[in-house]
């Protein structure tokens, strides 16, 4: 794909607050000089914002001012002007209700602080799982000059000589206190184990899969991903990419050149050598609505289904981004998508190159980590988009951490008509439940929960865990952490809260779940499944105010994005009018 630069030097939108004589640019000049800024700084060089999310109530993003200035360095050198700009922080460990309803929030927040102050240009300073996908969609819909650089994974975590992972060891202790095999003492013994440096899950949870992401679709320079957060090389990345937007807003290439359709069949088919996070399928859709590309959840499975998952990492497999990044990182998956005729070579990045320019010299240090295709964790990677009239409008499922057993089952549904019911009654060893059952979980999708929360992977109940049960078929609306596991089929559409087959499913009801044809049944006859929907209504909690109830009103549907409606292809950004 060709890209023809823009002349320079011109002209540059800071130039409407900052430059000339008038008392509009003197007094938009005078209050920015309180801070001791040169005069000539403001002569019509690139204004580079670094949008930061560093918040100490985001421990991902907790070590991020240090690598704020590291793009100032750069910024600095390559003769921008650069301006650190605290953002939204979507923390995932401690908002409440979720992280999730808070990431279109954020992605309009940025897309207001982006389009209506003096930045020419943007380093997108990002994390925690939904810091990456919210600045990525505001870049998308102002169509500023924008770059990416994340914060880094967390260095592997150990306990009694076993490696660690983020959030999967999490699940699997819990599991394993609630079967008898460890105490609660042991449990907290471990949690000093698990998150041992600053930075994002070393899992290939979300953190780890959208920075995978952000580099397979070009809005990052190559190698980005996988530095651990404490590497030195992590702080030579940030410097690199400060000088890099520079040269980006001098070009004029911004991410609607680089957002192409092509961009994101790359991403997918990444994310599927990867065995990356469900969470991503909700969060491309989300961006390529902000720029106008038709996506579907179609082309998930259609690019995702004949990829094998060659990175051997957790949830999946055994290693953690540690080990990915010293064995070669995504550079070296892309190259092998490259090699097997499942990558689009000529897409453009944010260096300038193509995608496989920038990776066709690359080595694999370790086949045991990023494994020989001929002994990929599974052939057939991806996404699994299943449809049926439990899911008219799809619902997705991850081979690659799910049990193969399972992959073809038919069981009784045991429902959870919202997460308060699944907790008051899934520890109640007079449940009606064993491990051949399908579990229900309703009202936790985008406008259910609200937000979607990451409870899809529900807990399999004590008396089936006692047996060594570690697996059974779980069904919902809900998303699950991307570090999670099992046989769990996600983001259910329509949800139940907006009407969708899932609210109506009952105890006892027989559900078929067929991964190898894509389907997800419920096994009642069409008249009956119509007169349960006309019966219908709604008993989800709703909001009567604030961006709570601005959420619930405008949210779509997991299948296309879970964005607000009134967001989706709203592009570039003038300038306001000056009010002074």
């Amino acid at each position: 794909m060709t890209f023809k630069p823009a002349k320079w030097p011109r002209h540059l939108r800071s130039q409407e607050w900052f430059g000339g004589t008038g008392r509009d640019q003197i007094y938009h000049r005078g209050w920015m000089k309180n801070q001791g800024l040169p005069h000539d700084l403001f002569d019509g060089r690139p204004v580079i914002g670094i949008l930061n999310t560093w918040s100490e109530l985001t421990p991902c993003n907790a070590h991020l001012n240090d690598l704020a200035q590291r793009v100032k360095h750069g910024i600095y050198e390559a003769g921008g002007f650069p301006v650190e700009v605290p953002v939204f922080s979507a923390s995932e460990s401690a908002f409440r209700p979720t992280a999730m309803m808070f990431r279109n929030l954020a992605a309009m927040a940025v897309e207001e602080a982006m389009r209506g102050q003096p930045m020419d240009g943007c380093v997108l300073l990002v994390g925690c799982d939904k810091t990456t996908p919210s600045l990525l969609m505001a870049a998308a819909s102002t169509d500023l000059p924008s770059i990416v650089v994340t914060g880094g994974p967390m260095l592997n975590g150990y306990y009694r000589n076993e490696r660690v992972g983020s959030g999967t060891h999490l699940w699997k202790f819990s599991e394993a206190v609630k079967a008898g095999e460890m105490t609660q003492e042991e449990f907290a013994e471990a949690e000093a184990s698990m998150s041992r440096s600053p930075g994002s899950c070393n899992t290939m949870g979300t953190a780890s899969t959208m920075a995978s992401m952000a580099e397979a679709l070009g809005m990052a320079l190559s190698g980005n991903a996988a530095i651990p957060a404490v590497d030195s090389r992590r702080r030579v990345m940030a410097q690199l990419t400060g000088r890099r937007i520079v040269q980006m807003v001098k070009d004029d290439l911004k991410p609607s050149d680089i957002l192409k359709k092509e961009a994101f069949e790359n991403a997918i088919r990444t994310n599927a050598a990867i065995g990356g996070s469900t969470n991503a399928v909700i969060h491309i859709l989300a961006i390529a609505g902000r720029v106008g590309i038709d996506l579907t959840l179609d082309d998930w499975d259609r690019c995702g289904r004949d990829v094998p998952t060659i990175v051997n990492l957790m949830p999946s497999g055994k290693y953690l981004m540690e080990e990915f990044f010293y064995a070669g990182g995504l550079p070296v998956v892309i190259k092998r998508l490259g090699e097997a005729g499942l990558l689009h070579k000529d897409a453009l990045t944010v260096s300038g190159e193509t995608m496989w320019d920038q990776v066709k010299d690359v080595r694999n240090h370790n086949e045991d980590v990023i494994l020989p295709t001929d002994k990929a964790l599974t052939q057939s990677g991806g996404v699994v988009v299943l449809k049926g009239n439990l899911a008219p409008k799809g619902s997705v499922l991850k081979p690659s951490a799910a049990s193969p057993h399972l992959m073809v089952h038919r069981g009784r549904a045991v429902v959870f008509e919202d997460i308060d019911d699944y907790k008051a009654k899934i520890n109640d060893p007079d449940l009606d439940i064993d491990e051949t059952c399908v579990m229900v979980l309703k009202h936790c999708g985008p406008k259910g929960y609200p937000g979607m929360a990451e409870v899809g992977n529900m807990g399999l109940p004590p008396k089936v865990l006692k047996k060594g049960i570690t697996d059974m078929v779980r069904i919902s609306d809900a998303r699950m952490s991307g570090t999670a596991y099992g046989t769990v089929c996600l983001h259910t559409s329509p949800e139940a809260a907006a009407g969708g087959p899932l609210a109506v499913v009952r105890n006892g009801d027989f559900i078929e779940l067929d991964v190898p044809n894509r389907r997800l049944h419920l096994d009642i006859s069409d008249e009956e499944l119509a007169a349960r929907l006309a019966a219908w209504t709604p008993t989800h909690q709703t909001y009567e105010s604030g961006y709570g109830w601005l959420h619930q009103q405008h949210v779509e549907g997991a299948d296309t994005g879970a964005d607000l409606a009134f967001l989706k292809g709203c592009r570039g950004a003038p300038v306001g009018k000056d009010s002074h």
